[in-house]
């Protein structure tokens, strides 16, 4: 067991941090391609959320069923490593491990590449966009923070349907656990605001190349340790060096 560490929570981001693709992106890239450079042009007009949903929309119209959305999502890249590496941090020689998911993507999204996977209940929460079938087959997709209710007041940058400070906070506070260490694996822009929040004890690990480390070499001023990786093997690495 690693020293002096006997429970940890390691937050995952979903896509580009836990899988190696963009949930969002992927669908359309392969049902879709014109609606997918559609949502490129308009990605700056249109809030990315409510883009997404007006996509699925525009999915459904053209006769895509569950089906094609859920085969869609089962073939999207996940590597191999990482499912070890999320699978051995329940191992009994680690720390007691809480796994969290924090991410943009929507919950029918994650729950159906966690599944098809076998991780669905390694995860105590998946907080992200919610999404339901509807009974036409439609994919019904909301903001997790509703855009006619009251709005969170992040000032570092998090997009309006999710602060991702905010959703590690009130995590920790519903479940006061007092973590010993937390991990947090991510890569874009959006995860600067949850490790801002991050102690000196605690680690960041980055992807390279992506938005999360032009944050940190940017901006700085982040108290937790940062490690970074830019391919799945090498977060299974870390994790076994941090469990040694």
């Amino acid at each position: 067991m690693a020293s002096g560490v006997q429970k940890q929570l390691v937050v995952y981001d979903f896509d580009w941090s836990m899988a190696d693709q963009d949930t969002d992106r992927w669908v359309f890239e392969v049902l879709a391609p014109d609606i997918r450079r559609k949502m490129k042009t308009l990605k700056d007009e249109i809030q990315w959320t409510d883009l997404v949903a007006q996509s699925l929309e525009e999915l459904h119209s053209r006769g895509k069923t569950k089906d094609d959305i859920e085969n869609t999502l089962r073939i999207m890249p996940f590597h191999p490593a990482m499912v070890r590496a999320i699978t051995n941090l329940k191992a009994p020689t680690n720390p007691a491990t809480t796994l969290f998911c924090l991410s943009n993507a929507n919950s029918v999204f994650i729950s159906t590449i966690l599944r098809a996977r076998g991780l669905e209940d390694l995860f105590e929460e998946v907080i992200t966009n919610p999404a339901s079938f509807e009974p036409s087959g439609l994919l019904k997709l909301r903001r997790r923070v509703d855009p006619t209710g009251p709005q969170h007041q992040c000032n570092v940058g998090c997009s309006p349907n999710m602060c991702k400070g905010d959703e590690l906070e009130a995590f920790l506070a519903r479940h006061q656990l007092g973590y010993d260490r937390i991990i947090y694996v991510g890569d874009g822009a959006n995860d600067f605001c949850p490790i801002l929040r991050m102690r000196s004890q605690d680690i960041v690990l980055c992807r390279r190349f992506r938005g999360l480390e032009r944050r940190i070499a940017q901006e700085g001023g982040l108290k937790c340790q940062v490690k970074y990786w830019a391919g799945a093997w090498e977060v299974e690495e870390i994790f076994e060096q941090l469990s040694a």
